[in-house]
């Protein structure tokens, strides 16, 4: 309804985009126009099926193509156009960016070609070419934004760097702020507000001055109403290429590595650091002063009271090693069971 394809791709050229294996070459001219999910496809439709369970949709399936294992071929129905993947969530995606390219970075919303008669731009702001700036934007005293990117309707920028190729959405802040090049910050998201530090003072809490800035490193993405502390003394820290989901609070002082994802609702304490292509399943609380290694796989709904070596899948409340808290929970359900059958 709302996003249509620039072109139309031959089953012939999406095999040639993937490296699919063709199954039948008599059809390599079927036309796809658009994408759709296995159980909602129609004519004309590229869909995508990745495990046996899904089978029971093939039978009924109306498509021109579909990108499936070696094992699911024999289940598609005859005149749909198999192409044979050892990935197809990857190669569905691959052709998803050929036809939709303007979903991957997000673009104007009002279609403004330039700065906005009804923005308020500072006089010192230094801004390079090519840049967007919608209404109600307002871009502060000595901000420098570099060239390509979209400040979206009522965000604000004030105190910060911003570099080329760049997203801030409607009505995001950013203040005191280094950003990289290509990093799409959506809308609502809050970067550099202070962060949330108090000392306990007689019968008053007394706060303590958030003096750091925050730094986001390139082709960073970060979900809608985010949050993100500027520092006290140091930086925080969001390194390049890393990923951030909906609703995520970033406390002051953390650091975070390069190539990370994590999942919505997280809460990341003060002074945390995270290694390298570490992963947070959505709910995931850590402690402060945490030190996270690199490569890690925490699961949803944990809560992290100690430190986590490189490499290691923890879950649980506490959390603890994978397995360890596997073999707990099944003992757990083991016991129940034998407790209700002695009733």
């Amino acid at each position: 309804m709302f996003f249509a394809p620039l072109c139309q791709m031959t089953v012939a050229e999406i095999a040639a985009c993937t490296g699919a294996i063709l199954h039948q070459v008599d059809l390599a001219s079927v036309l796809v126009e658009r994408l759709a999910a296995l159980d909602n496809s129609v004519p004309g439709t590229l869909v995508f099926a990745e495990k046996k369970k899904q089978q029971s949709y093939l039978d009924d399936l109306v498509a021109a193509a579909i990108l499936c294992p070696q094992e699911l071929v024999d289940r598609v129905p005859t005149g749909i156009a198999v192409l044979i993947s050892c990935n197809p969530r990857r190669d569905f995606s691959t052709i998803a960016r050929v036809l939709y390219p303007y979903t991957i970075k997000p673009v104007s919303l009002f279609g403004e070609n330039g700065l906005s008669s009804q923005a308020d731009i500072h006089p010192s702001a230094k801004l390079e070419d090519d840049i967007k700036i919608e209404a109600g934007a307002v871009i502060g005293k000595n901000v420098e934004i570099g060239a390509g990117t979209v400040i979206a309707a009522a965000a604000v920028i004030a105190e910060s760097r911003i570099g080329r190729e760049c997203y801030i959405g409607p009505g995001a802040s950013v203040q005191y702020a280094l950003i990289g090049n290509r990093v799409n910050l959506h809308a609502g998201v809050r970067i550099g507000q202070d962060g949330f530090g108090y000392i306990p003072i007689m019968a008053h809490l007394e706060k303590v001055p958030q003096l750091g800035s925050v730094v986001i490193q390139d082709d960073v993405e970060i979900g809608a109403n985010t949050t993100v502390d500027r520092g006290a003394l140091r930086n925080t820290i969001i390194g390049e290429g890393s990923k951030i989901d909906n609703l995520v609070q970033i406390a002051h002082n953390v650091q975070i590595g390069r190539f990370c994802l994590i999942a919505a609702h997280c809460g990341i304490a003060g002074s945390c650091v995270i290694g390298d292509r570490s992963q947070l399943g959505g709910r995931v609380g850590i402690a402060d002063h945490r030190v996270i290694g690199s490569e890690v796989q925490i699961a949803a709904a944990s809560g992290v009271m100690n430190d986590i070596p490189d490499g290691e899948k923890w879950g649980g409340i506490p959390a603890r090693p994978f397995r360890q808290w596997c073999r707990e929970v099944t003992a757990r359900r083991r016991g129940t069971r034998v407790s209700k059958s002695n009733r």
